[in-house]
């Protein structure tokens, strides 16, 4: 028999309201509190919870009194004693923003205190301390050049510091004067667009690669293609050369990065280990030699030797789009709509996070000044100082007449070999250059440095 809803509520309202008036009429029959029993209670407690502070409590009054005494009625001259069992003067302490030290009261006699009649030392609180960033020039557009057809992609710059080259949507690749920004030549042969290119610095050769799954090697005396690189199953994004020895290393949407003799043209490794699209190869020439990021929100180091990967870094929870070696230091960064982040060779040490980009972060690129470049998906560039990770000037590319206000990625950052000029490529189908501000100096740009040190302990 089913019993309605409404009666159940009923029957269970009923049974607590007539325990809640039984308990209400035994209210009065309880045992009256004792306040004596209460107070015994909670010194009990706060002795089992608290004794040591307690005691050290007591013992700095104790010395506190006696320094009282001691100043009322001093010892006679030449007596360096205050008496056979006291409690000398705390010493006062003048902490300074750099010193660091203890607070040691010497506490005398044979007295019946727990902490002993040996010193009883207080620990002094370091200040926290934060590196003061380097000062550094703002940057600033002084050049837009345009002449490509789709979305400027990647660029190389020549080692010799007189050209550069660009890979668009368009499919051809375009060599500049870097001085004027004149067009030199264009080299035409892909049939997809170019996602990335790459300069020898021990031969005349440019390397390309893009969506169409080729590789390309360029003889820039003839400027013809030479060699073909086959074996990658989807598009290529990204590549890099190692700057010792004459191999190239390819990576794309495979999952996968290549490494290929440059003149044989064999595939001596294949770099098998993520899940996702990898989006940036960083070559080095010390351990790891090979770096990459990948879509599937890990960086992996690989042993170039036996081609197998010896790390593999999660700190990321977003997919990393870019990587970037620093010139000088034995460091690399890496680029993730979550955060940027830096971290010391060869084992993938996790140094800082760089916080504030909030956008989807495409390229990286870092000068020999410590000068740290991230471009995104909506045009902004922040510039950090490397050491510090202190973002000390933002700025927004114009969009260029003709195209749309959602056209305005910053697809890839490069410095030239000075570090002196940065170029950008953009969605606006131009390619912009930048360089410092003479006329700023430390006065007209101060740094606006809040260091965050604080509040980050508490975490």
């Amino acid at each position: 028999m089913d019993v309605p809803k409404h009666t159940v509520h009923t029957l269970v309202f009923r049974s607590l309201k007539r325990t809640h008036d039984m308990f209400l009429l035994d209210e009065d029959t309880l045992p009256p509190v004792d306040p004596a029993l209460l107070q015994m209670k909670k010194a009990i407690k706060a002795k089992d919870c608290y004794g040591p502070v307690l005691e050290r409590v007591k013992q700095n009054n104790i010395a506190k009194m006696q320094q009282e005494n001691d100043i009322a009625d001093p010892p006679p001259p030449g007596d360096e004693t205050f008496g056979a069992n006291a409690t000398s003067a705390i010493v006062p302490y003048n902490a300074t923003p750099g010193n660091t030290g203890t607070v040691t009261i010497p506490t005398g006699g044979g007295g019946s205190s727990n902490v002993g009649s040996g010193t009883l030392t207080i620990p002094q609180k370091k200040t926290p301390s934060m590196a003061k960033p380097t000062w550094h020039a703002p940057w600033k557009l002084c050049r837009v050049i345009s002449g490509h057809l789709g979305w400027v992609r990647c660029c190389a710059v020549e080692p010799g510091n007189e050209w550069f080259a660009t890979g668009s949507a368009d499919r051809v690749i375009k060599i500049w004067d870097l001085a004027s920004g004149k067009l030199k030549v264009s080299l035409t042969g892909h049939i997809s667009s170019v996602r990335g290119l790459a300069i020898s610095q021990r031969n005349p050769y440019l390397f390309s690669c893009g969506e169409d799954r080729q590789v390309k090697c360029w003889d820039l005396e003839y400027n013809k293609v030479i060699r073909h690189y086959h074996g990658h199953l989807s598009a290529i994004y990204s590549m890099a050369l190692h700057p010792m020895i004459d191999v190239l290393v390819t990576a794309g949407r495979d999952s996968t990065a290549r490494v290929w003799d440059m003149r044989t043209k064999a595939n001596v490794h294949t770099l098998v280990g993520h899940t996702n699209t990898v989006a940036s190869v960083i070559c080095q020439s010390a351990e790891p030699q090979i770096i990459t990021g990948s879509h599937d929100c890990t960086i992996r180091l690989w042993d170039l030797a036996a081609g197998k990967s010896r790390a593999t870094l999660t700190n990321h929870k977003k997919s990393v789009r870019s990587i970037t070696s620093h010139p000088s230091l034995y460091m690399f960064a890496s680029a993730s709509p979550d955060n940027i982040k830096q971290w010391k060779c060869p084992e993938g040490k996790f140094i800082q996070n760089l916080s504030g980009h909030n956008a989807i972060v495409n390229c990286l690129a870092v000068n020999g000044e410590g000068v740290l470049v991230s471009g995104a998906d909506n045009g902004s560039m922040h510039l950090w100082d490397w050491r510090t990770g202190y973002n000390f000037q933002r700025l927004q590319a114009p969009v260029q007449p003709g195209s749309m206000d959602s056209e305005a990625g910053v697809f890839s950052v490069t410095f030239d070999v000075s570090g002196s000029r940065m170029i950008t490529t953009e969605a606006d189908k131009t390619i912009k250059v930048y360089k410092q501000d003479d006329t700023a100096t430390e006065e007209t740009h101060p740094i606006n440095w809040r260091p965050d040190i604080i509040k980050r302990r508490k975490y």
